[in-house]
C-alpha cells in the first residue's frame, strides 16, 4: 500500500454506498435509442430512461440475482431488476467490485424464485476505503473490464472467421469441390465414409492406474493424470461414445480416455486437423440412435458421409483451421490472464459478465 493510501478501511453496510432504485415496465414506451436492461442484460430500446446522467450496478431483484453488471446512463430498467446509484463519496467501478465479491445467493429468504429485497442488499456489511483509493481501485478493475472485453471480442470474431472457413472450405452438399481453395489444387473431392480415413479406438477406466504426467480425458475435457496411455505416440479426435457427443476435439499424444470418449486415430493418409474440421460439421446429435442418454457407436461414426481431397490438399486446410485454433486458443489464454488479474486486484470472485451487453 502506498503512503497515499495508508488509511484503514471503514467497516459500513452497502447502503451507505448506494441509492437503491426499483425498475419499471416499458410496455407504454415508444421505441428510441435507449436501452432497456433486465436480469439477463438488454431487453429492448425506448423513448425514456429512468436515469439519464447517472450509471449504476443493475442487481437482479427476482430470478438471476447472483449477476450484478455496469449500467451506463441513460437506460431503464424492468421490474426485476434493481439499479444502484452510488452515492458521491463512492466510485462505481469500486462499488461494482463489492458487489461482485457478494455471495448474493445467500442472501435469498425466499421460499420460491429467488429474490433479493431493498432492505436485504442495503444491509450487507463491506469494507471501504476513503474515496481517493476507491477511485484508484476501480480505475484498476475497470481497466481490466476493458482487457477483458477486447479478447472475449477478439476471441468471437476468430471464432466466426473458422466457422467461416469449416463452410468454405469445405464442398456443400451435392457438390464435389469447395468454395475457397488453395492454389494448385483442382482435382474434385471424393465421396467417402468417415472410416476410410480413422481408427475409431475405445477408452477404458484409468481407476487403476498411479499418478503420474499423461492426461486422461472424458466427454468435457481433462480429468486426470496418469502413468500410462493408451496412445504414446499418435494424435486423435476425442468423440463422446455416451453423453456429450457433439463435442469432438483435439487429443494430442500421450494419453488415456474413458470409456465414455472414443479416440479416432487417423490413417497414413489422413491430416489430424482436417479430419478435426470433418468432425465439426458433422451434426452428431442426429446421429444419435439412443432413446436414453445420447449415444454413438463406433458404426454410426465410421458410416458417416463425407467428402475429401487427396492428403496434400487435406494438409493445406488442416494446417489453415490449426491456425485459427492456435489463435483462439492465445486470446481464451489472454482473456483467463485479464480475469485473473481482477481476482488479484479485486482481492475475491469476480463474475466476467461485469458490463452491461
Amino acid at each position: 500500500m502506498s503512503a497515499q493510501c495508508a488509511d484503514p478501511w471503514e467497516q459500513r453496510k452497502l447502503g451507505d454506498l448506494i441509492e437503491i432504485n426499483s425498475g419499471r415496465d416499458y410496455k407504454h414506451l415508444e421505441n428510441g435509442g435507449i436501452p432497456v436492461y433486465g436480469t439477463g442484460g438488454l431487453l429492448a430500446y425506448v423513448n425514456e430512461a429512468l436515469s439519464y446522467k447517472k450509471d449504476a450496478v443493475g442487481i437482479g431483484r427476482k430470478g438471476t440475482i447472483d449477476h450484478p453488471y455496469k449500467l451506463k446512463a441513460p437506460f431503464w430498467t424492468v421490474d426485476t431488476l434493481f439499479y444502484a446509484v452510488p452515492s458521491s463519496q463512492a466510485d462505481l467501478d469500486f462499488v461494482l467490485g463489492l458487489f461482485h465479491r457478494i455471495n448474493w445467493k445467500s442472501k435469498d429468504e425466499s421460499t420460491g424464485l429467488p429474490s433479493l429485497s431493498k432492505k436485504i442488499i442495503n444491509s450487507v456489511p463491506i469494507m471501504a476505503p476513503l474515496f481517493q483509493e476507491q477511485q484508484k481501485i476501480g480505475k484498476a478493475l475497470s481497466y481490466c473490464d476493458s482487457l477483458i472485453t477486447l479478447h472475449r471480442r477478439k476471441l468471437e470474431h476468430l471464432r466466426e472467421m473458422k466457422r467461416g472457413l469449416l463452410q468454405k472450405m469445405f464442398p456443400k452438399d451435392g457438390e464435389s469441390v469447395p468454395e475457397l481453395r488453395f492454389p494448385g489444387f483442382t482435382d474434385p473431392w471424393e465421396q467417402r465414409k468417415l472410416g476410410d480415413l480413422i481408427e475409431i479406438n475405445s477408452g477404458r477406466d484409468y481407476k487403476h492406474l498411479e499418478n503420474g504426467g499423461i492426461p486422461v480425458y472424458g466427454t468435457g475435457g481433462l480429468l486426470a493424470y496418469v502413468n500410462e496411455a493408451l496412445s504414446y505416440k499418435k494424435d486423435a479426435v476425442g468423440i463422446g461414445r455416451k453423453g456429450t457427443i457433439d463435442h469432438p476435439y483435439k487429443l494430442k499424444a500421450p494419453f488415456w480416455t474413458v470409456d465414455t470418449l472414443f479416440y479416432a486415430v487417423p490413417s497414413s493418409q489422413a491430416d489430424l486437423d482436417f479430419v478435426l474440421g470433418l468432425f465439426h460439421r458433422i451434426n452428431w446429435k442426429s446421429k444419435d440412435e439412443s432413446t436414453g442418454l445420447p449415444s454413438l457407436s463406433k458404426k454410426i461414426i465410421n458410416s458417416v458421409p463425407i467428402m475429401a481431397p487427396l492428403f496434400q490438399e487435406q494438409q493445406k486446410i488442416g494446417k489453415a483451421l490449426s491456425y485459427c485454433d492456435s489463435l483462439i486458443t492465445l486470446h481464451q489464454r489472454k482473456e483467463l490472464a485479464s480475469m485473473v488479474n481482477c481476482l488479484q486486484i479485486g482481492g475475491g470472485p469476480i463474475n466476467p459478465n461485469r458490463t452491461a451487453p
